[in-house]
């Protein structure tokens, strides 16, 4: 009896993993298959192959400039969330101020409470006053300050685990913070950096309300703004455009985070390889 109990339980547990593993991976099987078919709809149907929707797609005078322009936000807003992130948790890391932990987890509150979209009125009022209107500048700076107060957080534990005795080694030989920093610290958390990294692009590349807001030229609108164009004059989505871009739009975010946890894994732990 007990053994009969034990296969239903397990055949029990298979079919509710199955089922969970399906209810997810539908979603993703309709965005692999509808862009090769030539009459997508959201009912599942063998599709009619075909390349057609990429001509339509890159026939589009905005599609290939706002992957261009996805990409140079990312990268631009990455690498300054980076090194600004990696200067401030180092220093917050090894310099005792009163009130440290306190300051980070009132940063990393307000990070979360007033976000991008509570805070968009005196940002748009900020950027027109500094003439970081319809740039990429504007919205790299915007985009980056609403992710800075998490990196920090994020990073102090990864510097927290880095052995101090490596910096006073260092220090007896006449190395200073920055040279410290660039040549023992950096090398031991380059995981967290990759993990801010990857993160950040990530939450650029899918950012939609502040680039629309703040980019009036259509040729440097990022990818999430020209998604929302492509409807039919009567409001209705095209699946077929639709579909095709968000399956290209999502490659270099898939591939970047392939290619990060290749190289690091899930090995590292605050910054040193166990």
């Amino acid at each position: 009896m007990s053994g009969a109990r034990h296969a239903v339980g397990v055949i029990g547990r298979a079919t509710f993993l199955a089922a969970v593993l399906g209810f997810f991976a539908l979603p993703l099987l309709w965005l692999a298959s509808a862009p090769f078919d030539a009459h997508p709809s959201i009912t599942t149907s063998v599709p009619e192959f075909t390349l057609g929707n990429f001509r339509s797609l890159l026939g589009n005078p905005y599609v290939v400039s706002s992957l261009r322009n996805s990409l140079l936000q990312a990268a631009g807003s990455a690498a300054l969330v980076v090194v600004l992130a990696a200067l401030a948790a180092y220093a917050l890391s090894r310099v005792r101020v009163p009130g440290r932990d306190a300051l980070l987890y009132v940063l990393l509150l307000l990070s979360s409470v007033v976000t991008g979209t509570a805070a968009m009125v005196p940002l748009f009022e900020l950027a027109t006053r500094l003439n970081l209107i319809d740039t990429h500048l504007g919205v790299v700076l915007t985009l980056s300050g609403g992710l800075l107060p998490a990196a920090i957080f994020i990073l102090k534990d990864f510097m927290d685990g880095t052995p101090p005795s490596y910096e006073e080694s260092a220090r007896v030989f006449g190395a200073s913070p920055l040279r410290i920093l660039r040549d023992i610290v950096i090398p031991l958390v380059r995981p967290g950096l990759a993990t801010i990294a990857v993160w950040a692009v990530a939450n650029v590349w899918g950012s939609f309300l502040q680039p629309f807001i703040l980019l009036r030229d259509p040729d440097k609108a990022p990818g999430a703004v020209i998604l929302y164009t492509l409807y039919t004059e009567g409001g209705s989505p095209r699946l077929d455009l639709i579909s095709t871009f968000s399956l290209l739009y999502s490659l270099p975010v898939v591939v970047m985070y392939v290619f990060v946890s290749r190289r690091y894994g899930f090995r590292f732990h605050g910054g040193i390889k166990r």
